[in-house]
């Protein structure tokens, strides 16, 4: 099983810790271009139209200008850097050992700026996200797209594939529709589905988490992830449907 993530908007900055090792990342592969955009960010980042290249305020004026200097910052693995409500739900530090060895080897999270990388991977809190138009690298789901085409199908190939990323993540790679289930979670709102952004980012963090700890097998097919889900919430599996892979469709109820 292999669940993608997509990182947190927010990112918790380590008092302490190693400086960046580009090369222990996961999928070196990813090496040279994970450098291009790492300088472009940088570059960027020091100019005088920062917030606006970045789309940020002037209240991350601070998160702007450790953008410059990301080379030095004190690195930590990304389950513990990225933060924010998935991630809060996943709470990777309450899981036991085992639990936690299973997500560092299940979890993948697709990133604006090192394309895709491990869970226990090692790195510095970052501002950037796949939505930018980044000077000299352009739209970042169109640069990582190619670049992320091989090394993740080889990753992927033979495991069922959990997509808990947002659209704008979820552009950057698709991974083969047979076996891949993108989770959408709904909430009942006078008898109609409405997509709630809190919600959904919350209930996909609690899937990764009921996916991580519960016991048995890891589910190994979308029917099998289907009736996992089942165990906490309504769920229905849709076919694919065009370029769409197999839709997992969480119903929260009225009064959730």
């Amino acid at each position: 099983m292999l669940i993608l993530l997509p990182p947190s908007e927010g990112k918790t900055r380590p008092q302490a810790g190693p400086t960046l090792t580009t090369e222990s990342l996961h999928f070196p592969e990813l090496a040279a271009a994970r450098k291009e955009v790492l300088a472009a960010l940088m570059e960027a980042s020091a100019t005088p139209d920062a917030h606006a290249v970045l789309g940020v305020g002037a209240s991350l004026a601070e998160e702007v200008r450790r953008n410059t200097v990301l080379e030095s910052e004190p690195c930590a693995p990304a389950h513990r850097i990225y933060s924010g409500v998935l991630y809060d739900a996943l709470g990777y530090a309450t899981l036991t050992p085992a639990q936690q060895a299973a997500a560092d080897d299940a979890v993948v999270v697709v990133s604006a700026l090192w394309g895709a990388i491990g869970f226990g991977d090692a790195i510095p809190a970052y501002r950037l996200s796949m939505g930018t138009n980044l000077p000299g690298c352009g739209r970042l789901a169109a640069f990582w797209k190619a670049a992320l085409a091989q090394p993740l199908g080889r990753h992927s190939e033979g495991r069922l594939v959990v997509d808990c990323r947002s659209s704008t993540y979820a552009a950057a790679w698709q991974p083969a529709q047979q076996n891949t289930a993108a989770v959408n979670v709904f909430q009942l709102r006078n008898g109609e589905r409405k997509v709630v952004s809190h919600f959904a980012k919350h209930t996909r963090g609690e899937l990764a988490r009921h996916l991580l700890t519960r016991p048995g097998d890891a589910p190994s097919s979308v029917e099998e992830l289907r009736d996992a889900a089942a165990e906490k919430w309504e769920a229905e599996l849709v076919p694919p449907a065009g370029r769409k892979p197999y839709q997992l469709n969480l119903i929260l109820p009225q009064d959730h």
